[in-house]
């Protein structure tokens, strides 16, 4: 019996660089840095003032004001981002397909908004005063029953919370979901909404942010000597994945085809990745074999690379380990130079980045790549973007807690 195949018809994005898949693209390809003084609230006195804040979102055109009541800000992208993804795809939900359509969408932190305001509403004001929303706004799982609830999709539901991981997560678990025949089709990504003051507070007391406020569009700076830590962003990246012959018999466009999918842990540490990249190599070598490919049939990396340190230095060592010489001849770059980390929200707008790249021939470029570290030589597609013809493109992610996941995503070919 044949594999069921899967393929991507329907992207939705919500990027520091505007809403709507069209506007992150043309922006991306540009090589235009997103970061930016917060805006969301005001940072004085804290030591990183700046992120990469959506512009441009107006969720009177997405969602009821009744409704926006009983959602934190991650849902509302995420449920926008699906919007988009269904209307892009033009899968229509019915009585009889219900059952076989399903939503992962997961998000790292969840309604971290929500819970600043309560909590404080609480403190200020008593109890009476918190919302009976309070609990569903925040919950991580609310983003994926929401977009359920709007399309009537009764099939699989679920929320995965890997931290930087859980886009990817989310988009994998889909895809097993479908090629083992459990669905026909997902609404699947990750969705993130956490430049808050708490949120910066934390991430600034881990030493993880950059404080390069006077010039906040050279902050994020993957592989590059002079980078001081990654860049909060927000946004969510929501795809349809469908069985190929479900796809091909409604007459969708298809964008790519998904072909592997690896996952592992580091079990090492709560932040630092494990020594010379083992956990990220092995979770790449685990996508391969899912995939049944060679390293060197792959030749576009659409990296974690989120300008930390370690972060940027082990994953080109795990690359290294992983592809040998072929290392050198893919192109590796990282989104995140332009519109910071979007956290659980990353690796649902990587792929969808990915999925664009391989359709357009396009790789967007890694920005503020001045002087590579001596560590990082591999070929980052630094400062402009490329044309080149992607056959095989891989995303990684890797999150706190030493989560990894690794998808695969190729050209579509109907033979």
């Amino acid at each position: 019996m044949n594999q069921r195949r899967i393929v991507i018809t329907g992207l939705g994005m919500i990027t520091p660089h505007g809403t709507g898949k069209e506007k992150s693209w043309e922006c991306l390809v540009e090589g235009r840095p997103a970061v930016k003084k917060i805006t969301h609230f005001d940072p004085d006195g804290l030591p990183c003032q700046i992120a990469a804040e959506v512009p441009d979102f107006e969720i009177d055109n997405f969602i009821d004001t009744k409704e926006q009541k009983k959602m934190d800000r991650f849902i509302h992208l995420g449920l926008a981002a699906a919007t988009m993804a269904m209307e892009d795809s033009g899968l229509k939900v019915t009585e009889s397909n219900a059952y076989r359509i399903g939503v992962i969408v997961g998000s790292g932190i969840g309604g971290l908004g929500a819970i600043e305001r309560y909590t404080q509403i609480l403190n200020e004001k008593g109890h009476k005063r918190v919302s009976p929303f309070f609990i569903p706004m925040t919950i991580i799982n609310l983003t994926a029953g929401q977009i359920s609830i709007r399309f009537g999709v009764k099939g699989p539901n679920s929320a995965i919370a890997t931290a930087c991981a859980s886009g990817t997560h989310s988009i994998g678990d889909a895809f097993k979901l479908i090629q083992n025949g459990t669905a026909d089709a997902m609404i699947c990504g990750g969705t993130e909404a956490v430049i808050t003051p708490l949120g910066i507070a934390g991430f600034t007391s881990m030493k993880a942010l950059s404080t390069r406020n006077d010039a906040p569009e050279k902050a994020s700076r993957p592989f590059d000597k002079d980078r001081d830590g990654f860049v909060m962003g927000e946004g969510a990246g929501i795809l349809v994945l469908e069985e190929l012959e479900h796809a091909v018999k409604r007459g969708a466009r298809i964008y790519a085809e998904v072909i592997g999918y690896g996952l592992n842990s580091d079990a090492y540490h709560i932040t630092s990745p494990s020594p010379n990249g083992e956990g990220a190599a092995k979770c790449m070598e685990s996508a391969l074999r899912d995939a049944d490919i060679r390293p060197e049939e792959v030749n576009y990396i659409n990296a974690h690379g989120t300008s930390t340190k370690y972060g940027d230095e082990l994953e080109t060592v795990a690359i290294k380990t992983v592809f040998s010489k072929h290392a050198y001849k893919l192109y590796v770059r990282s989104t995140k130079s332009m519109i910071g980390h979007l956290l659980g929200a990353s690796g649902g707008v990587e792929a969808a980045i990915c999925a664009l790249s391989i359709l357009n021939k396009v790789a967007p470029p890694t920005i503020n790549l001045d002087n590579p570290d001596s560590g990082c030589d591999l070929d980052y597609v630094a400062h402009r973007a490329i044309s080149v013809d992607i056959n095989i493109a891989m995303s990684n992610s890797f999150g706190f807690g030493g989560t990894n996941a690794c998808i695969i995503f190729k050209r579509f070919d109907r033979s």
